[in-house]
């Protein structure tokens, strides 16, 4: 709170102070562009005054005018160029101290000069020709007319500087404390989150968005969708790791239960093989799940570089087909396969070939005894598509959204064996997302499912050769 309080502050300071530079800039503009108008308006009097006596002293060069006159607040002198009096208006007891002012037969000159007593005037010396002779009028008028107004006009300014200042803060720190309202909200609440990232429930939930138009509506957004984002994530990962650690220990259980049994007395040579198998089986579910979550992790990491090597993909799904015959046939499940056109392909033939392994073995392990496989493979509409259609248990609704997620299985398997501890589908994916494809599953609960991989057909080689052998079915 003190932060905050500190930083509304600042603000406060830092905007009093940018609108009191520009106040202050704008009242010295406008003062001095008053003082250079008054001072114009002066000069244009001091001419407009002296215009009508040089026209007397041109007509009437020996009348002596200038000395007759005597007009309050104006003073006269008629001088030489060089500056000697020759007249003076009879108000002036004392001749006008021009102070550094020099008069000019080339043109007007204003200034300020003063008079014995110290009053400042306002100075005009006019040129003109009496004559043959050159002659200047000096006309002056006093300053305190002039002064007293831009005296005025300089404490009615300073007082609305100061008033222009004082309504500055007050409206800056009413408007920073609003806008910084939502930020201090929106601090409070992340602070609040940071305390509850070890809650196993979740530490996500939704900031507060005031102006969801505005900057800070804007960026409350973004955090939210990042918020939600990397809570997702740590409950995925918090799950992963539950599910791994439960994956793990069965095995790891049955392995010191059955080292332990083997070891508690001396035992047959037919003894120590059957443990020794129930091992082997035990450390090949651990090296499946190992190497699962070892291309997860890589996948995750966006390293899980697959090769690019021209091949017929109907051949690697054959391959794959063939391996899973020999499982198929404890079930009497047949496999049926529609593979007789070649689709040349670029890509990683281990990968794929593990991809279609695990669609295999969840439709064999998930059907029914005396049932069909169909897998199929064709190019259509820009893409190869494979498919893998089994009559089995099917999956629900419910949990078709979570096949695809890590050691999720929707159905306890009838054997206990997995191809990779409930991790198929998780690789399958990550296989088909790095070669830039997809998954599609349909299922019927009870009917059975179909999983489609779609795979872009921008991989697939151009200009291949050889003709298609004839479609046909095979059956295992």
């Amino acid at each position: 709170m003190m932060k905050g309080r500190t930083l509304r502050f600042r603000m406060m300071v830092l905007f009093c102070s940018v609108v009191g530079v520009l106040l202050a800039a704008s009242y010295l503009a406008f003062w001095g562009i008053l003082a250079h108008e008054v001072s114009a308006q002066i000069n244009r009097r001091l001419l407009e005054t002296a215009r009508p006596i040089i026209a007397d002293i041109v007509t009437e060069p020996n009348a002596k005018d200038v000395d007759r006159l005597d007009i309050p607040g104006e003073f006269f002198e008629l001088l030489e160029p060089a500056g000697q009096v020759l007249q003076h208006s009879k108000n002036l007891t004392t001749p006008i101290d021009m102070k550094d002012l020099k008069p000019s037969v080339a043109g007007p000159v204003f200034g300020i000069a003063a008079i014995g007593s110290g009053e400042t005037l306002h100075i005009a010396f006019i040129p003109f020709q009496q004559g043959n002779q050159p002659r200047i009028l000096a006309v002056a008028i006093p300053t305190f007319g002039t002064n007293r107004v831009l005296d005025s006009f300089g404490r009615v300014a300073l007082l609305l500087f100061l008033l222009s200042l004082l309504l500055t803060a007050v409206i800056s720190a009413f408007y920073v404390g609003r806008s910084l309202k939502p930020v201090m909200a929106l601090t409070q609440h992340a602070a609040l989150m940071a305390k509850r990232v070890t809650n196993r429930e979740g530490f996500w939930t939704p900031l507060p968005v005031h102006s969801p138009h505005d900057e800070l509506g804007r960026l409350a957004d973004t955090f939210n969708q990042l918020l939600q984002s990397v809570d997702s994530a740590v409950r995925q990962l918090r799950q992963f790791v539950t599910d791994a650690s439960h994956e793990l220990r069965t095995p790891l259980a049955v392995l010191h239960g059955e080292t332990e049994l083997l070891l508690s007395k001396p035992r047959s040579a037919e003894e120590y093989q059957t443990t020794l198998s129930a091992l082997d089986d035990e450390f090949k579910k651990l090296t499946r799940i190992v190497e699962g979550l070892f291309t997860l992790s890589m996948a995750d990491a966006g390293q899980l570089h697959l090769a690019c090597e021209p091949l017929y993909i109907n051949e690697v799904l054959e391959e794959a087909c063939a391996l899973g015959t020999s499982r198929a046939r404890t079930k009497n499940i047949v496999i049926v396969r529609d593979l007789s056109r070649e689709i040349a392909y670029s890509g990683d033939e281990a990968f794929l070939h593990e991809l279609f392994l695990i669609f295999l073995d969840n439709a064999i392990k998930y059907s029914s005894d005396d049932t069909q496989i169909r897998v199929t493979l064709k190019q259509q509409d820009g893409a190869i598509q494979a498919r893998f259609e089994d009559q089995g248990i099917g999956i629900s609704s419910e949990h078709l959204s979570h096949i695809f997620e890590r050691f999720y299985r929707a159905a306890p398997s009838s054997n206990g064996d997995a191809h990779s501890g409930g991790l198929g589908l998780a690789i399958a994916q990550a296989i088909a997302g790095a070669q830039g494809g997809s998954i599609e599953c349909r299922s019927v609960l009870g009917a059975g499912s179909t999983f489609t991989v779609t795979l872009p057909v921008a991989n697939s080689m151009k200009g291949s050769t050889g003709t298609p052998p004839k479609q046909k079915l095979m059956l295992s």
